[in-house]
């Protein structure tokens, strides 16, 4: 989580909401990092989730990433963890629940929905507390600048 926590302040060095992510494979070797992009790449799909999973896949030159570990640092929104089902991660550890767009829980379950045909092992809150306070920090700067 420590370096999906790096990732984060990479997005927000780059005036980007700090959410970062990292995928570790079965023996714990990192094979992909992310973080939000959308800002600095205008695409909507910029998510630190999306980002670190196909940085894995193109890294292990395949899209099923089974015995692997996604690590956010925030719980992810209904695109993310549809992908974290679409791409057979086993293990999905996040920081900071979603209270607004959260799908792993908070709003919905899309990860635990046993209509669909993999459902990863969920830990959650872990950090939680360092995610939240990168993602207040941020959001109170943008508020008071008049920003988003």
């Amino acid at each position: 989580m420590r370096l999906a926590l790096t990732e984060a302040q990479a997005a927000q060095a780059a005036d980007d909401v700090p959410v970062g992510a990292v995928v570790l494979d079965a023996s714990g070797a990192v094979v992909g990092t992310g973080h939000n992009t959308r800002e600095s790449h205008h695409d909507p799909t910029g998510h630190a989730e999306v980002v670190a999973l196909r940085a894995a896949a193109a890294a292990r030159g395949e899209w099923r990433l089974s015995g692997c570990t996604l690590v956010v640092t925030l719980e992810p929104c209904t695109m993310c963890a549809g992908a974290v089902v679409l791409a057979r991660v086993d293990r999905l550890v996040f920081g900071a629940y979603d209270d607004k767009l959260g799908a792993v829980g908070s709003l919905w379950d899309v990860v635990r929905d046993r209509r669909l045909n993999h459902r990863p092992e969920v830990v959650a809150g872990v950090l939680a507390d360092e995610s939240t306070a990168l993602l207040d920090g941020f959001f109170a700067r943008h508020r008071s600048a008049g920003l988003r």
